[in-house]
């Protein structure tokens, strides 16, 4: 059905403030709420007519999605994209959602890909389990730089004070690694059984938490036109500072950084337990720093990874026209 209003919601914690364009763009309502579904519903309830609507991709539009599943058309608005279209000198919660209202009904919206419903508390799940794990990191950590302190090899060799600090990083980062298992259990029997789990971990260096967060991060590969478009959202390339004759690199932060660290981490492990993957990271090496050659071997996992999901084939063993020399551990 085509829609005969656009809705722009500007989310907040506490308010959502809405506002109605009609197909020549005149404002047909606008109102500011509390953050309750039924405010919200009441609100559209009030103007009939098909509607289509669109929110920020903040961390509150899973109420709004939820809310408003059968009954309204949900856009989710890429934030970054929208600053950069309709940056204003005016900047109200009104003016912000009229401007999210006016990019949807002139089919300019910069629209950020909506993970579907079913796995959605997955992949929440799985971001939760990779807070633990740096959590557990930075704990283990802490004894490491407490060692170095006191310049002592082993905990046993500290004062009183610094083994009393030592036993609860150490109770800290136990608790975390079973939380962490806890986690990843609960998950097992959602994810090990899918087909496109089971293409990854045949994959070098892709192993089960990989898996799943290349899984539940990309959740549709046709989303992405070609494997260039998948690098670029995975972080494995440079972005661009260019001006006039001057060419330059930059590291960018647009792109999903758990892709990133997915593919870092195959790299790793693909070069530790891969043979003819470590002599491919090896010539790149003699010619670039190390950590543009593991780039590179994470760039190429990521192109493998790209053409298997979106062939729905097993890895054909090739690495670079290299033959894979053992399966994956």
């Amino acid at each position: 059905m085509t829609p005969t209003h656009f809705t722009g919601l500007d989310l907040h914690k506490r308010t959502v403030t809405a506002t109605t364009l009609d197909t020549a763009g005149a404002v047909v309502a606008t109102a500011k709420m509390p953050c309750r579904p039924k405010a919200l519903l009441a609100y559209f309830a009030q103007i009939p007519g098909d509607h289509a609507a669109t929110v920020e991709c903040t961390t509150g539009w899973y109420w709004v999605k939820d809310a408003l599943d059968g009954r309204v058309d949900l856009a989710l608005a890429h934030a970054k994209g929208v600053k950069a279209i309709a940056s204003a000198k005016v900047k109200t919660d009104s003016a912000d959602a009229k401007m999210l209202a006016h990019l949807l009904r002139t089919d300019l919206l910069p629209e950020a890909h909506m993970i579907a419903d079913e796995l959605r508390p997955l992949r929440d799940v799985l971001r939760t389990r990779l807070r633990l794990v740096e959590r557990r990191v930075a704990a283990q950590n802490s004894i490491a730089r407490l060692l170095e302190k006191h310049n002592v090899q082993d905990v046993a060799d500290l004062d009183a004070f610094g083994r009393l600090q030592a036993q609860a990083h150490i109770e800290q980062a136990e608790l975390l690694h079973r939380q962490v298992k806890r986690l990843e259990s609960a998950l097992v029997p959602h994810l090990v059984p899918d087909a496109d789990v089971q293409r990854l971990l045949r994959i070098p260096g892709i192993g089960k938490a990989c898996a799943f967060s290349i899984r539940l991060e990309v959740d549709d590969i046709a989303r992405f036109a070609s494997d260039r478009a998948f690098f670029s959202y995975c972080r494995l390339v440079p972005g661009a500072d260019n001006s006039g004759d001057r060419v330059r690199h930059k590291r960018s932060r647009d792109g999903n950084r758990y892709l990133k660290l997915a593919s870092s981490h195959a790299a790793v492990r693909a070069i530790q337990y891969y043979p003819e993957v470590r002599a491919w990271y090896g010539t790149k090496k003699r010619r670039k720093p190390d950590v543009v050659a593991r780039a590179l071997v994470a760039k190429e996992i990521a192109r493998i990874v790209y053409h298997v999901l979106r062939k729905q084939e097993d890895f054909n063993g090739q690495f670079c026209a290299r033959t894979r020399a053992r399966g994956n551990l």
